[in-house]
């Protein structure tokens, strides 16, 4: 069982926290993401799991065996980097029989394993080229192949895809999910695109400042974000806020029972709709409108603050027109202003 364990794990760069206390489970044959933004610590713990970081604090075990001490050639895991490190005076060929040959496995059993790993992702005709003479796809699916043929127990992914181009990208991120279904192993994937976590993740665990958010499906990430950190990095566009105050204060009070505290409300653009018909309804100026081929994101001006909505109507929406705009109740969002966690509602 390649499960892979992180028991209160922290790692501290002289007087720099750059991990902090983090705790994961991650179950055998998951397809986990690590997300966040850049510093966040998120590489720092995949190169801790790999064993090229040494721990400052806790236990990391992989199929139930801690690994603190275990050298990285001997924990059974394979990583593909994001610059792909491929040896460029290497044939891809010769690229995918190195580690084999490390290893000292026999001569038939390596062309074997290069030739099961070319053929699943469709790199056989490359075998001759050098890295120089590929497109950076065609070299992302070699480095997948030389962590592929060493029939590793754990495949740690640091950002592999973000040297790619956006129409690429898409291609790869459905590449690595067949890859994954077709192997069934453990995967720990790194990235700091949330839509590519969005896309490729079983579960995602978010990072921001060397402390896990919160660890949960994307679904859930989506729908019951823990904390307004989360509910801002998850989406595009970003969630709006509003500080509950004043008149909004007051339509939210007749919806559900607010805590005594400071609040900020939260809904996202894309459930924003056009009319009355949603039981929050704010009164707003398009300020501004992007054109997006079938949608249009608008800037909305409503009691004073600026908020962003995403429609497929966006032809009565011109430039200085007032709107009415609501959003079901369903679809609110309350945090604490003070600590940024998410309030469970209390509907009236």
């Amino acid at each position: 069982m390649a499960t892979v364990t992180l028991d209160n794990v922290s790692k501290r760069f002289d007087t720099t926290l750059a991990v902090d206390q983090v705790s994961l489970q991650i179950s055998d044959g998951e397809l986990l993401v690590l997300l966040g933004p850049s510093g966040c610590g998120k590489s720092t713990i995949l190169r801790m799991i790999a064993g090229l970081e040494e721990i400052t604090a806790g236990t990391i075990s992989i199929a139930g065996e801690p690994v603190n001490e275990v050298a990285p050639r001997d924990r059974d895991i394979a990583m593909v980097f994001q610059n792909y490190a491929l040896y460029p005076h290497m044939t891809v060929g010769k690229n995918l029989e190195f580690p084999l040959k490390m290893r000292r496995l026999g001569q038939q059993e390596v062309q074997q394993r290069v030739q099961d790993a070319a053929e699943m992702l469709g790199i056989s005709e490359l075998l001759e080229r050098k890295p120089s003479q590929l497109s950076g796809g065609q070299q992302q699916r070699v480095a997948l192949g030389r962590a592929m043929v060493r029939d590793p127990a754990v495949f740690l992914l640091d950002e592999p895809l973000s040297n790619l181009d956006m129409q690429l990208r898409g291609v790869m991120r459905q590449e690595i999910l067949d890859l994954h279904a077709r192997l069934g192993s453990t995967m720990i994937h790194v990235t700091h695109d949330q839509q590519e976590a969005m896309v490729l993740g079983d579960r995602i665990a978010i990072l921001n400042n060397g402390r896990l958010q919160q660890l949960a499906t994307p679904l859930e990430i989506y729908q019951q974000p823990a904390n307004r950190f989360v509910a801002s990095f998850i989406g595009s566009p970003a969630i709006n806020l509003l500080p509950v105050d004043g008149p909004l204060q007051q339509q939210l009070a007749g919806l559900m029972q607010l805590p005594e505290e400071k609040l900020e409300l939260g809904f996202r653009p894309e459930r924003m709709m056009i009319g009355d018909q949603g039981d929050l309804s704010l009164s707003c100026q398009v300020v501004a409108s992007q054109q997006l081929g079938a949608e249009s994101i608008l800037t909305l001006q409503t009691m004073d603050q600026q908020v962003l909505m995403r429609t497929s109507q966006p032809q009565s929406c011109a430039i200085g027109s007032e709107l009415t705009t609501s959003v079901s109740l369903a679809d609110l969002q309350l945090f604490s202003a003070a600590s940024g966690d998410r309030l469970e509602q209390a509907i009236t």
